[in-house]
Parts: structure tokens; sequence; C-alpha cells
């Protein structure tokens, strides 16, 4: 079969839930449409809107195929989630938001079950943030749930599914800390039996497996041919990570932007890592362990930035600079490397234009001590909506030895997720950064450190 030249991209972050067409020469979004990702109080518990999307999603696919055709879909989402189908292929329940805090009532005894970070690569994080826990708690919350889940999906597989009919879950979705997965030997993990689900979890396939094609009822909604082949769909990070495997040898790391900051150190190996830290082993397209770190970033730069749209002038570098005016961590500090530190700003920035900036260098800083928990070397990808800023890839340039380019794709994510359906792949271009002013930053970041000591 030859390759699509136009693919549909499901995006579904943690945000904003996004359809995106992509070039499949240029490898470019030609379109990209949004809606938030709003969460429903409940009940039973806080939850997404999985039918607006729906809705939303078959409204643009119909859209951009009469547009601009449309060959193939692919699809990724955000990590950290499950939808639990009952025998009829209906919802057994609202898909729980992973920040909801339910799961935590009943931590003690779900961490008598759950295997140790050296089989799963999985740290164990608060809230739902652990799929195993999320499943533990809603079946202690729910007693009749368990008997009515007949399926259990991965995210991305459950858009799939509604596109296709067709029940699976993907290595790189099972591979971000869920506590189901065991990446080492690319298996599910012994918590399946323990929570008695073995039967009810859909087959693990790789992201590049066709999943199947639309079903009559998606044909008739959208006007695609019965024949657009839909594929598996891969977990959002490692899709910001899948073009750059293509076109680096190891060791290089990629960082992926968005309302996470995910640190991914190809060619690490199995790395010490600290799960009291915030790292963990993610599971790229080719099912193979990457070491990897993160925090809440994009959220982080929000609370602090109040929206704020000033543009940093000069003047206002210098200033945080010479203040020296710094964040510490940590704004969320339920997650990241600081975890259980509560930061912010020990001095008000004198203007909008300075907040920003020092904002810009905290969130380097970070990524920074990310990529070293991880023992990233070589060079730095940056993806996402970091990539445009300019104080954020100034700073990393100065502490990144091997230097650090920008993706210059606006969803890197979707650019990912389009390469799964294609046999040519390539990699996008990339563009480096420039060292400005790194001694003064590089001292800036020493200051940062001993502030933290």
């Amino acid at each position: 079969m030859a390759d699509p030249k136009i693919i549909a991209v499901l995006d579904i972050g943690k945000t904003n839930a996004k359809v995106a067409l992509v070039d499949a020469q240029s490898l470019s979004e030609i379109a990209v449409e949004k809606r938030p990702n709003i969460v429903a109080p409940g009940p039973p518990w806080p939850h997404f809107d999985l039918e607006g999307h729906w809705q939303f999603i078959l409204d643009k696919l119909e859209a951009f195929h009469r547009d601009h055709g449309i060959d193939a879909i692919s699809v990724t989402t955000h990590g950290a989630s499950a939808v639990l189908l009952d025998a009829a292929g209906d919802l057994a329940a609202p898909m729980l938001d992973y920040e909801h805090t339910g799961p935590d009532d009943l931590a003690d005894d779900y961490d008598r079950i759950r295997p140790p970070f050296a089989e799963t690569g999985s740290p164990r994080l608060g809230m739902g943030l652990n799929v195993g826990a999320q499943l533990f708690w809603q079946f202690a919350a729910d007693p009749d749930l368990e008997a009515r889940t007949a399926h259990i999906l991965t995210y991305p597989q459950y858009w799939g599914y509604r596109l296709t009919g067709a029940l699976a879950t993907d290595v790189t979705s099972l591979g971000c800390h869920t506590d189901l997965w065991n990446p080492w030997e690319a298996r599910f993990s012994s918590l399946v039996d323990r929570l008695g689900i073995a039967a009810k979890m859909a087959p693990a396939r790789r992201p590049f497996d066709i999943l199947g094609t639309v079903s009559g009822d998606v044909t008739a909604a959208t006007g695609l041919s019965e024949q657009t082949p839909v594929s598996c769909g891969i977990h959002d990070s490692n899709a910001s990570l899948l073009p750059y495997l293509l076109g680096h040898s190891a060791p290089f790391s990629v960082v992926s932007t968005g309302t996470w900051v995910i640190c991914m150190a190809v060619g690490a190996g199995r790395s010490d890592l600290d799960p009291a830290r915030d790292t963990l082993v993610n599971v790229n397209a080719y099912g193979e362990p990457v070491a990897s770190a993160r925090f809440m970033g994009g959220r982080e730069y929000e609370i602090v930035s109040s929206d704020h749209r000033t543009v940093p002038t000069a003047a206002d570098r210098q200033a945080v600079l010479a203040g020296p005016i710094m964040v510490l961590p940590s704004i969320v500090p339920s997650s990241g490397p600081f975890q259980g530190r509560k930061g912010g700003f020990p001095s008000t920035p004198e203007s909008d234009g300075q907040r920003l900036v020092a904002l810009s260098y905290y969130l380097a800083l970070m990524t920074d001590t990310c990529l070293t928990l991880t023992g990233a070397s070589g060079p730095t990808i940056v993806e996402g909506p970091f990539a445009d800023n300019a104080d954020y890839c100034a700073m990393l340039a100065a502490l990144r030895p091997d230097g650090v380019r920008l993706a210059r794709s606006v969803t890197g994510t979707s650019i990912g997720a389009a390469l799964l359906l294609l046999a040519d792949r390539h990699e996008p271009a990339t563009v480096p950064v420039p060292l400005a002013d790194a001694g003064a930053l590089r001292a800036y970041a020493r200051q940062w450190r001993q502030m933290l000591a």
C-alpha cells in the first residue's frame, strides 16, 4: 500500500483536544482545530467529556476530508489514563481524571500490592497518575464496576475503538507510569494478575500496527472511505520522540513540552534512576525502555504567568540576571524533581516582563535538572510550545554542553503520530539555538542551585 498523502491526527492532550491535518511529504500541519479538554465534576468522579470530544472529532474529520481529503488517521493522547468498557462496548464508567485525589484514599492498601520500581519503571505517584491506583480505587468506590468491566483500553486505543471497533492497548501508553507494564521484559506486570484483570486487558500492540479501517458509522458521519486505515496509536510524549529516533544516533534527548515537560534520554541505558524525583522508564514506539523525567512545566507556566502577554525587553533580562530575580521550585509540588517543596518568587519582580523572564529561566533550569537525572548526553531537541520561548531556549542552551535544537513543528505530537502510518519516514527539520550571554546565564544557574542547597 502506498503511503498516505494526508493524515488526520487525533491529538488529545490534557489541556486541549485537537484534530490536526498533516501533509506526509513536508511533515507539516495543514490545519489544526482544538477544543478545551474540560473536566466534568461528576458523579461518580471527575471525568472527561468523551462524547463531546467524539462529536468534535467527527465534525472536524468531515470538514477536513471535504476540504483536503484524508487518506489515513492516527491517534495520540496524554498518558496515565484508561477507559473501561462493558460487554456491549459502551463505557462501564466515565473516564477518571488522573488529577483526582480519590485514589490517595486507598494509597496504603494499593502500595501493598503494587510491584517495585525495578519491575515496572513506574514511580509511585499521587492522585491517579498510576493507572493501577486508578483501577484499584475505582473498583472499590463502585463495587459493581469490576464485574461490569469487560475490556480495559489505554486512552489512544479508545479513540481507535470508536473509529474501527477494534480493541487494543499500546506499549507506549502501558509504559507511561501505569504500574501495569514490565518494560524490561515487554509484557504486563505482576499487578495485572494481582488486580484480577488479565482477561479484561485489551491486547498490547505496537503503535505502528494498523488497528483497522473506519467503520460504516464513521463513514456515514464524515464521508471518509471505509478503506481509511487507522493506526493503533501512541502516547503523546512518545509521539514527540519518534521523529528523532529515525534520524539521530544515540545518545541524544528529546524534551516534549506542553502541560507536562517530559525529558527522554535516548541511549542512557538502564541508568540509576531515582523514583522519588519523578524519574521513570518510558517505552518508545519500538517497545524499548527510555530513561525519562518530568515536571508539570506547562501548568506551572500558566500559574505563574497569570495570562500575562507582555513581551520581555532586554532591560527585563538584565534586571533578572542582576537581581537575581528567581523562581524556586516547585510551583506544582505534587510532581517533578523537587516533590513536596513549595516554591515561588523569594522577591517580587518589578514588572510583568521580569516575571516572565524569571519564569522562563526557571522552566529551563527544571528541564536541565530532569535531563541530568536521566543521565542524558548528546544534543537536546526541544519540541512543543516551549520551543517558541526565547528565554527558555537561551538558558537551556547555556546549560547543555552538546547543544540544543528546536523542532519547527507547531504540534510535534501530531507529526510523530502521523509517522506511524508512513513507510518512508524522515526526521522533521530542527534549528540550532545559538549561545548568547552564556556566561551570565550559567552564573545565574549556579546561584539558583546554591539557593536550593
